[in-house]
């Protein structure tokens, strides 16, 4: 005879906000966390863990689009950053943390979480620390080598940290557990792509763009050797830059697709033979599961250049090519472009050693840990 199942359930709080590289892995774990409890749902277990799962961000940019979006609710609280901004903008984001410390307090009172999950950034730093002050479990997910400001501050005080690189579990010592990087599953159903011309280069700087790398495009374009039909583009930029590149490419005539926000990035990364990008942790993850050989230009202005660290992980691989910000320049862009382009053969191998790296088993394995946590 069946015994009747009963239903444990668990509220999961997802601290993720600001910028794509925040959101996407945490929408990963918690698609995974919400498979889980669905299909447990028609178990005959005498209990079934079930999830109920809210995300913690901001009312701007991606995350009250891409949050709900996927199905998940959105808590908007108020936060600012503090990390390389000076002057009077960083006093007046200085005064925004006792506002952001009173909304979690009364965020977490109202939700009453078992567990709550950050991403980093500067809304993860006032709700991990209000909740390892209440006693909650807590689960931080490092995805860089070499973590980043708010993941140090959060160090002593997190339960268990899930960490993308070896490099930085002796940062978080007995508490660290090496997962790596959780992604979206449809970057490692990327088929391999045939080189021939003409040749699709995809350039992003991150889900806002950068500046640099856009700058740097465009200046290269009058420099693009005959015939410039050989040649196709995929151009990420960003809000601000979107109608100055657009406006570029066609004044030069060249065959190229530009888009503020590119919203399916692994149809995108398909296309592409070669991609040009900075080096976020998100972003080098992508690239190692999707099997795609890149140009990386690391972001110069980070004070514990994580993007390096991670950009040089790639390239000891043999999976990518490092160009500091410092020597870029158009005719270097052009030169790497041409050189990667002109053996197929190369990028094939390159390809070969990103899919290496990858860990597609990360936001399962880190899924366990909010299940432990719960427990």
């Amino acid at each position: 005879m069946s015994r009747r199942m009963a239903t444990e359930s668990h509220r999961v709080l997802m601290v993720a906000g600001g910028t794509g590289g925040h959101i996407f892995p945490a929408l990963a774990v918690a698609e995974v966390l919400r498979a889980r409890s669905e299909a447990r749902a028609g178990l005959a277990e005498d209990v079934a863990a079930r999830y109920q799962i809210e995300f913690v961000g901001t009312k701007r940019g991606l995350d009250s689009r891409l949050i709900p979006s996927a199905g998940f609710p959105l808590r908007a609280i108020s936060g600012a950053g503090l990390k390389g901004i000076d002057g009077w903008r960083r006093i007046r984001n200085f005064l925004v943390l006792p506002r952001s410390a009173v909304e979690t307090a009364l965020l977490l009172r109202e939700f009453q979480p078992d567990v709550v999950v950050g991403m980093g950034g500067y809304i993860a730093g006032p709700a991990m620390l209000e909740a390892a002050l209440r006693d909650i479990p807590t689960l931080l997910i490092e995805p860089n080598a070499v973590p980043g400001f708010t993941n140090l501050v959060l160090a002593p005080v997190v339960r268990l940290a899930a960490v993308g690189y070896e490099e930085a579990a002796r940062v978080y010592g007995p508490k660290a557990r090496v997962t790596g990087h959780p992604i979206r599953q449809a970057f490692f159903r990327i088929a391999p792509k045939p080189h021939v011309a003409p040749f699709t280069v995809l350039i992003f700087g991150g889900s806002q763009g950068s500046a640099v790398l856009n700058a740097c495009a465009v200046r290269s374009l009058p420099l693009l050797p005959p015939p410039a039909a050989s040649w196709r583009f995929i151009h990420q930029t960003g809000e601000r830059d979107y109608n100055e590149v657009r406006q570029a490419y066609q004044e030069q005539e060249i065959n190229a697709e530009v888009h503020a926000f590119i919203e399916d990035m692994p149809a995108t990364f398909a296309r592409a033979d070669l991609i040009v990008s900075r080096a976020g942790a998100n972003t080098v993850a992508e690239l190692a599961a999707a099997g795609k050989a890149a140009l990386l230009i690391p972001f110069a202005a980070a004070t514990d250049q994580h993007q390096m660290a991670n950009a040089r992980t790639l390239e000891r691989a043999g999976a990518a090519r490092v160009v500091p910000q410092a020597e870029l320049t158009p005719e270097r862009l052009l030169k790497e472009l041409q050189e990667l382009l002109a053996s197929p053969a190369r990028l094939a191998e390159m390809e070969q050693r990103a899919r290496r790296l990858a860990r597609p088993d990360a936001a399962e394995r880190i899924a366990d840990l909010v299940e432990e946590l719960a427990r």
